[in-house]
């Protein structure tokens, strides 16, 4: 475990902490090593590599080891996931196990197992299981998960159109992931998104929320950025 954290603190950057820092208000900046997202990413490689030659025990213990102290930590435990899973069942698990000690939007937002790609219907059922956790980062995650696997034609699923609308909940990095996630769907998805904000069925706040974050998109055309500034609501 040290020698991780070892290898952590010898990619450290003290200005690129207190720069990563002032994204997230209020996260302690005690715990920001100060690593660049391309050299985490590298470690995980090569910790995984070390692991499945057998020269090193250190990322089995690591990925044991939770809650993490360090915001570095948690996004190499991340990266790891994707390095380490040999299939879907064992990528899920590892998931799962490591949700509930997500505790910032940047941790949740940084992966999306490439495995997960095989088993499209079962990753769908069990993001409608994580919408109804009570932990803030389960909840985004799943809505990540939607934004990230389920928008293209093939996997696209309307109905989750509504269940985000019925969802409810008051934390701003839930509503954020929502808007976020409608902002895509408009772009990807526009013909079915676009009457959910016809019916202006949203609160205010998601609804021009959503649009405005379509509206910064350049792969919205001009004629529909002006329809959906007609539907802002004021």
């Amino acid at each position: 475990m040290d020698r991780i954290i070892d290898r952590l603190f010898a990619l450290q950057d003290i200005s690129y902490g207190d720069f990563h820092s002032k994204l997230m208000p209020g996260y302690d900046r005690k715990r920001i090593i100060g690593v660049r997202t391309p050299l985490l990413r590298k470690l995980a490689k090569e910790l995984a590599r070390e692991e499945k030659r057998g020269e090193s025990e250190a990322v089995t213990e690591f990925l044991r080891s939770l809650p993490h102290t360090y915001y570095e930590e948690d996004n190499l435990h991340a990266y790891l996931i994707g390095e380490m899973a040999k299939d879907f069942d064992e990528a899920l698990v590892m998931t799962e196990a490591f949700l509930p000690y997500i505790d910032n939007w940047a941790s949740c937002d940084t992966f999306a197992p490439k495995i997960f790609k095989k088993d499209l219907n079962r990753l769908y059922e069990k993001s409608l299981l994580w919408l109804e956790s009570p932990h803030t980062y389960t909840v985004r995650y799943a809505i990540v998960t939607q934004l990230t696997y389920f928008l293209e034609d093939s996997a696209f699923r309307p109905e989750v159109l509504e269940k985000l609308a019925r969802l409810n909940r008051e934390e701003y990095y839930i509503n954020m992931a929502i808007a976020w996630y409608y902002s895509y769907a408009l772009i990807k998805q526009y013909e079915t998104t676009i009457p959910l904000f016809e019916a202006k069925i949203l609160d205010k706040w998601l609804h021009n929320k959503s649009i405005q974050k379509a509206l910064e998109s350049y792969r919205i055309e001009k004629e529909r950025k002006d329809y959906l500034r007609s539907l802002k609501l004021k």
